[in-house]
C-alpha cells in the first residue's frame, strides 16, 4: 500500500470516528436534558446532569441537586433518579454519582 492511500484510510477513519463522537455528545445531551426534566417533575426541583462516555459504553452519570434535598428519603431519591437515567439513556451506567451542591453559609 503506498503512503498516500495510508494517509487517505486514516483521514478518513478519523473523520468517520469524529462524526461518531459528535453524535454520541448530542444524544448524550438530550438525554441528560430528559433526565432533568423528568427529574424536576418528580422532585420538584432541577438537577445537574453531565455524564462520561468511554468506547461507545456509557460508563457514568452524574446528577447534581443545587442544594440539601429533604423531599423524599435519600434511598427512595436514588432509585427515582436510576429509574430515569436508565430510562431516558437507554441503557444503565456504569455508576451513577448522586450529588448535592452544598453553598458556602454565611
Amino acid at each position: 500500500m503506498n503512503i498516500r492511500k495510508a494517509l487517505t484510510i486514516i483521514a478518513l477513519a478519523a473523520a468517520l470516528a469524529g462524526c461518531g463522537v459528535a453524535e454520541m455528545m448530542s444524544n448524550g445531551m438530550a438525554h441528560a436534558e430528559a433526565v432533568e426534566t423528568d427529574l424536576m417533575e418528580a422532585t420538584g426541583v432541577k438537577p445537574d446532569v453531565g455524564f462520561n462516555w468511554k468506547n461507545g459504553s456509557l460508563r457514568s452519570v452524574t446528577v447534581t441537586f443545587p442544594g440539601n434535598y429533604a423531599g423524599k428519603p435519600l434511598g427512595e431519591l436514588a432509585d427515582t433518579v436510576r429509574t430515569v437515567v436508565a430510562k431516558e439513556f437507554k441503557e444503565t451506567p456504569d455508576t451513577i454519582l448522586l450529588t448535592f451542591a452544598l453553598k458556602r453559609q454565611g
